[in-house]
C-alpha cells in the first residue's frame, strides 16, 4: 500500500524555480513538499559538483527550507495525478501526496538535433557534457569540441575546462551579426555583461566561432572527429568528445496530464500562466522553464511569485512583477538573436537515426506528415524516453507537432502501480504531515 502524505503546497522540481517557490511558500507558514528525481536539490543549473559542491544560491535556499521545515522528497518521480493527489514512485516505493496547491517547476531538457554520427559514444549534449563533468566523469586531457547555439555553450566549455578538458573551440551556429547585435543590447543588463566578460576571460585562448555548425561526427567504436561547416568552408577536427546542444525544450508532460492550457514557444509547447503564475487549472501554478525558456533569473522570480500566491500572499507577489518583466525581456532577446537557422535543421540524411530508442531512421519517415501515423508505423517515440528526444527533434526538422502525453509520466514498475492503486485513500485521516 502506498504511503500517504499531505501538504498545503506541493512543488514538482527542485531547481531554481522550485526551490524559490518553496522558500516563498514556507515563508508564509505553508506546509511545503518538494518532489524531485535527483538525489540532491538544485536542478540542472544548480547541480552538485563532486569537486566544487553546490552553487551559493542553491545552498542558501536549501538552508532556508531546512530551517522552515519543508520536506524534500528526493529520488521521487511523478507517475500521474489523481484528483488533488500526486502519485509518486520513489526510492522507498509508492507514495500518494495530497496537496492544496500545486506548483509545476519541471524545468527543461536539451534540444538535440540529429546529424550523421550523433549516436556515437563520445557525442553528448552541451548541457549533458556539463552534467557529466560535475558528476565526476574523467575529462583530464580529453580533446572536447563544443558546438550548437546559445549561451549554454560558454557555460559548458567553462565547466569542461575547469574539470581538465582541452576545449578545442566553441562553434556557434548564429551569425557574427546576430551575436554582435545581442552583445550591443546587453548594456541594459550590466550583470549579464559582467558574467559574459568573466566567462570569456576564463576561456581565454579558446576560439569562439560564429556561423559554424556540425555537419557530421565520425568514428568507429567511438568518436574520432567532427566535420564542421564554417562559413563557406568545411573543416575537420579530430577530438575525443563533442558537446553539441541547440537550446532547451520545456518539460510539459505533467502539465498536459493536468489539462493545463499551453502556448506555442518557438516550435514547442509551454505552459500558459497569468500574471500570478496561475495555470488554466484551479490551484495549479507553473514557474520557470516550463512556462518558456528564460534562464535562472526568470526561474527564481517566477518561482517566488508562484510560491507566494499559492500560499495566499498575492499582494507580496506583485512586488516581483517588474523583476519578472525584466528577466523575460532578456529571455526574449536571447531567443531572437540565437534562433536556430535552417542549416542545422537539415543535417540529418536518409540513414541518420532520428529515434535512437527504436532505431528509426530519417528515411523511414518518408511520405508521412502526421506524428500519430509515424508512431503507428515506425514506433518512433515509443521507446524508453517516450519521445522526449525524438519528439522535439522532429518538431524542428520536420515541423511535426508533438501529440499529448499519457500517464505514467515516467516508466514505473508494476508493483508501484499496484501499490498506488491499492493505497489511493478515500479520506485524509492518515499520514498527515505535522
Amino acid at each position: 500500500m502506498a504511503e500517504h502524505l499531505q501538504c498545503d503546497v506541493a512543488i514538482v522540481g527542485a531547481g531554481p524555480a522550485g526551490l524559490s517557490a518553496a522558500a516563498a511558500a514556507a515563508s508564509q507558514g505553508a506546509r511545503v513538499v518538494i518532489v524531485d528525481a535527483a538525489p540532491v536539490a538544485g536542478g540542472q543549473i544548480w547541480r552538485n559538483d563532486v569537486r566544487l559542491g553546490a552553487p551559493a544560491p542553491a545552498l542558501s535556499l536549501r538552508q532556508q527550507l531546512a530551517t522552515a521545515g519543508a520536506c524534500v522528497l528526493s529520488r521521487h518521480e511523478v507517475v500521474t495525478v489523481s484528483g488533488k493527489q500526486l502519485l509518486l514512485n520513489g526510492s522507498s516505493g509508492a507514495t500518494a501526496l495530497e496537496y492544496g496547491a500545486l506548483i509545476l517547476a519541471t524545468g527543461a531538457r536539451e534540444l538535440l538535433l540529429p546529424f550523421p554520427g550523433w549516436t556515437l559514444p563520445g557525442v553528448t549534449g552541451a548541457g549533458g557534457a556539463q552534467a557529466l563533468a560535475k558528476q565526476g566523469a574523467p575529462l583530464h586531457g580529453k580533446r572536447v569540441l563544443v558546438a550548437g547555439s546559445g549561451p549554454l555553450l560558454l557555460a559548458s566549455a567553462y565547466t569542461l575546462k575547469r574539470h581538465g578538458a582541452q576545449v578545442l573551440g566553441i562553434h556557434e551556429q548564429a551569425s557574427s551579426a546576430q551575436v554582435r547585435a545581442f552583445a550591443a543590447a546587453l548594456w541594459r543588463w550590466p550583470g549579464k555583461v559582467l558574467q559574459a566578460v568573466q566567462l570569456r576571460t576564463a576561456l581565454a585562448g579558446i576560439g569562439y566561432h560564429c556561423d559554424s555548425h556540425v555537419l557530421r561526427a565520425f568514428g568507429d567504436d567511438r568518436l574520432r572527429g567532427v566535420e564542421l561547416q564554417r562559413g563557406a568552408r568545411v573543416e575537420t577536427i579530430a577530438c575525443d568528445q563533442l558537446a553539441c546542444g541547440f537550446g532547451l525544450v520545456p518539460n510539459i508532460e505533467l502539465a498536459q496530464q493536468l489539462s493545463c492550457d499551453l502556448h506555442q514557444h518557438g516550435r514547442h509547447g509551454a505552459v500558459s500562466v497569468d500574471e500570478f503564475q496561475r495555470t488554466s487549472v484551479a490551484d495549479v501554478f507553473a514557474a520557470g522553464e516550463a512556462c518558456g525558456i528564460g534562464g535562472v533569473d526568470c526561474a527564481t522570480v517566477e518561482g517566488t511569485i508562484a510560491g507566494l500566491v499559492a500560499s495566499n500572499a498575492p499582494e507580496l507577489a506583485q512586488r516581483y512583477f517588474p523583476r519578472r518583466a525584466r528577466a523575460r525581456h532578456f529571455a526574449a532577446l536571447l531567443a531572437e538573436h540565437f534562433a536556430l537557422g535552417d542549416a542545422v535543421r537539415q543535417l540529418a540524411d536518409a540513414d541518420t537515426l532520428v529515434c535512437r530508442c527504436e532505431d528509426v531512421r530519417f528515411s523511414d519517415l518518408a511520405g508521412m506528415h502526421d506524428a500519430r501515423a509515424i508512431k503507428l508505423k515506425t514506433r518512433c517515440g515509443m521507446g524508453p524516453c517516450q519521445g522526449r528526444i525524438c519528439g522535439p527533434a522532429l518538431s524542428e526538422i520536420a515541423n511535426l507537432p508533438r501529440p499529448g502525453s499519457r500517464p505514467p509520466v515516467f516508466p514505473v514498475p508494476l508493483n508501484v502501480l499496484a501499490a498506488l492503486h491499492a493505497g489511493t485513500p478515500t479520506d485524509s485521516s492518515s499520514g498527515v504531515m505535522k
